[in-house]
């Protein structure tokens, strides 16, 4: 790389167990030779980290999660941000905004981008920010403010969550904005006149942390209650996963069949998923692991015999992208079913590397779940076929390489 500047990557919060695909991105730009300072709206609140967190050099500078919580840093920031341009300059487009959202989370995100405009962290010459939501809200208002030009990662609850005026706001004020579903890809597109600055960019996978599998998975096929078959799922237990699709689908499971469900992660819905097992008699087949770093998840993969995620639209719009846990659970061979939601079936091609179903019917879900509980011979082609696709497609490298590109094409458009 014959030139780099320091970029300033804004993220909603760092570090976090649900987001490695962030984690892995940053640590691929740093070895790619760019210089990284990482801001964050707010601070960790996952008790245990990933490796690849420590890995990461970059220092983390964080803004007040709320403004009321350090009132004086925010007011500092204010009195010594009035009497330059910059300040002016965001102020216009501030007002804007606010006439069309009126809320509190509004002001939230000017006064952390004052924060961050009055500290400026570690000399950085460019601002990129991962979600489009709020913390491209901060990005847009700091670069105003400093007058350095910004750039985005969008996800999937930020994209389809945020109103088109803003997701078209955002997207012309921006340098470019890359997406990792085709369905996120379409919808950016249609929001904006330049399309060409929108690009399409799968996560992929760090493939040594996930090599293959040399054991086997196992012929177990429900018959023997002393040997059930094993069933994983790994999410946060929010709306949008469809934990309690899955628990129904699982209920409905016929009779004679022994397996056991086992859950990792955490969420707000922990405890109501926990009463619905109950309620459907599937307590003492369901282990509740909570949340559990990579080297452990990397287990369980290998230990399970069918992986299961019913993601839905939930009714604020939130929605799955690509769930980065079946490019994991994929790449070890384990048989995965889920719902044809938004990015999923980029992924898995129903029968051919994995089972498909419509999202919000448990019945649908619960045959297809029987079908792989029962044939241990299907669980083992769909498994194979989908870790050819991963090591085949979904490297984490490939992104990496496209995002690294477009920063050194700025540089090179720009002294």
């Amino acid at each position: 790389m014959s030139q780099t500047r320091k970029i300033a990557v804004v993220l909603k919060g760092y570090p976090r167990l649900s987001e490695t695909f962030i984690a892995q991105e940053l640590l691929g730009l740093e070895r790619a030779g760019h210089d990284l300072v990482l801001v964050a709206l707010r601070r960790p609140t996952d008790a245990k980290r990933h490796p690849v967190h420590d890995e990461i050099r970059a220092k983390v500078f964080y803004l007040p999660e709320y403004l009321h919580d350090e009132p004086w840093r925010v007011f500092r920031s204010l009195m010594k941000s009035l009497p330059k341009a910059g300040f002016w300059r965001a102020l216009l487009p501030f007002i804007r905004d606010l006439r069309r959202d009126r809320t509190r989370n509004r002001f939230r995100r000017f006064g952390q981008a004052l924060v961050l405009f009055d500290e400026w962290p570690a000399e950085a010459r460019w601002l990129h920010a991962h979600f489009i939501h709020t913390p491209a809200s901060v990005t847009a208002y700091a670069s105003i403010m400093a007058g350095v030009p910004w750039t985005c990662s969008a996800h999937a609850k930020d994209i389809w969550t945020s109103s088109d005026w803003e997701l078209s706001e955002k997207l012309a004020r921006a340098r470019w904005t890359v997406t990792c579903t085709r369905s996120g890809f379409e919808h950016l597109k249609s929001l904006t006149d330049e399309k060409s600055r929108v690009h399409l960019s799968y996560h992929g996978l760090d493939l040594h942390r996930f090599p293959s599998f040399d054991g086997h998975h196992s012929d177990r096929d429900g018959s023997d209650a002393s040997d059930p078959v094993r069933i994983l799922s790994i999410g946060r237990a929010v709306a949008k996963k469809g934990y309690d699709i899955l628990l129904k689908a699982l209920s409905l499971l016929p009779a004679d069949l022994h397996w056991r469900f086992e859950h990792i992660g955490a969420g707000d819905l922990t405890k109501e998923l926990r009463t619905l097992a109950e309620h459907l008699g599937l307590a003492p087949r369901v282990t509740w692991r909570g949340a559990l770093d990579q080297k452990d998840v990397l287990a369980r993969y290998r230990a399970s015999d069918i992986f299961a995620l019913a993601c839905r639209v939930a009714v604020d719009g939130d929605r799955d992208g690509l769930p980065n846990v079946l490019v994991e659970a994929s790449s070890q061979r384990l048989a995965c079913v889920s719902t044809r939601v938004s990015g999923i079936p980029e992924l898995l091609n129903d029968d051919e590397n994995g089972l498909v179903v419509p999202p919000e019917d448990p019945r649908v879900l619960a045959a297809a779940l029987e079908r792989l509980i029962r044939d241990p011979a299907l669980r083992r082609r769909l498994g194979a076929a989908a870790e050819r696709r991963v090591r085949a497609e979904f490297d984490h490298h490939s992104s990496v390489r496209q995002l690294s590109g477009l920063f050194e094409s700025e540089w090179r458009k720009s002294p």
